[in-house]
């Protein structure tokens, strides 16, 4: 192989994304059944943090590939009420082949409501849901 066909990687650390989610009772730990209160569910919030890191790969992503989830660490530290728009960040702290391991922190303005970590892995789109069609 010439050093022209070998891949570059596709990702490097340091990349960011973040996106924006204004809570609605839809939202809410009594509405996706993770509580009894009407503030943020951890679901949401962690499903917001995965939203980041997807979005941080969206555009260098090669084609046929996409990244999935392979494990999280999610420390949710403050309650979010209805109205409340959160943002989640998410940094790629390292790269290790194709496993991409970020950094998350969802906020409210100045306040931090979660932080943790994220670990997604590229995988082949089109062989991946083949597979996963198999194992049921």
């Amino acid at each position: 192989m010439t050093m022209q066909e070998q891949p570059e990687p596709a990702f490097a650390p340091g990349l960011t994304a973040q996106v924006e989610l204004t809570v609605t009772d839809a939202d809410t730990a009594q509405a996706v059944g993770s509580g009894d209160v009407p503030v943020l569910g951890t679901p949401r919030v962690l499903a917001l943090a995965e939203a980041a890191t997807v979005a941080a790969t969206a555009t260098g992503m090669p084609p046929g590939s996409t990244t999935v989830g392979t494990r999280v660490e999610l420390e949710h530290l403050a309650p979010t009420v209805v109205g409340r728009t959160v943002r989640a960040q998410a940094l790629l702290a390292t790269v290790d082949g194709r496993r991409l391991s970020f950094e998350v922190t969802v906020s409210d303005g100045d306040q931090t409501v979660a932080r943790g970590r994220v670990d997604r892995i590229m995988v082949d789109r089109q062989r991946f849901v083949e597979r996963a069609g198999r194992a049921s």
